[in-house]
């Protein structure tokens, strides 16, 4: 079936920039807001109607999810319902307001919570500062349904944990097989909500991202010396 021509005014803006997006962009290409103004003259808001996209399945990304693009540069990755055919472009809105925004973020403590850092802060070892925002987990219920939940999320792990579907039963019953001691253990660092890592721990986080021949050097150091 052809497509309608994105340049039909008698087509909505959002539909038009879906279209725009898949006949001009194309997947995986990457494009700013001042192209999409030059492609929309005149037309209010039509970057926020390419941002509703978002909420029909199309993947748009930003550098809050992919930290090579630029602050003015987004990713189109992959297309969504195709809002320009009858009914498809109905379904209600999924977006995240601000009001809830600020409540999860609050809840959460102002950090990532998959990795711990804060706005802000640089990553080890780049010049990279983290941004927070709010990303959407899948959590697998002890019935087997699946339910979406909000986290607090920096730009890295929300990349990293796209797609993952966290099985919230299988935690539980692991739960209830921990001795005494281990569950003691856990609610404490449950109560700080935070976990100090031992030298030697953290030199295995460090170790396990090495490549292979770096690994190699550390193992032939750390080899028990012959009595």
């Amino acid at each position: 079936m052809d497509l309608p021509s994105w340049t039909d005014p008698k087509l909505g803006t959002m539909k038009r920039a879906g279209l725009w997006l898949v006949t001009v962009v194309g997947e995986g290409s990457v494009f700013t807001k001042e192209d999409v103004k030059e492609a929309f003259p005149g037309v209010s808001q039509a970057d926020r109607r390419v941002r509703d996209l978002r909420d029909h399945g199309w993947q748009i990304d930003t550098n809050r999810e992919d930290a090579s693009l630029g602050p003015h540069e987004q990713r189109f990755v992959k297309q969504g319902q195709p809002v320009w055919e009858p009914g498809k472009a109905t379904r209600p809105s999924t977006s995240i307001t601000q009001t809830r925004r600020r409540e999860v973020l609050a809840r959460d403590g102002h950090f990532c919570r998959s990795c711990g850092i804060a706005p802000g802060q640089v990553y080890e070892g780049t010049y990279e500062s983290a941004q927070i925002d709010i990303a959407r987990r899948v959590v697998r219920q002890q019935d087997g349904s699946e339910v979406t939940e909000l986290v607090s999320e920096c730009n890295r792990c929300r990349v990293g944990g796209r797609g993952t579907v966290t099985d919230l039963g299988s935690m539980l019953t692991r739960a209830a097989a921990l001795s005494g001691l281990e569950r003691k253990m856990l609610s404490s660092w449950m109560k700080q909500d935070k976990r100090d890592f031992s030298e030697a721990e953290a030199f295995w986080a460090d170790y396990r991202a090495l490549p292979e021949e770096s690994r190699a050097k550390i193992r032939e150091v750390l080899k028990p010396t012959a009595e």
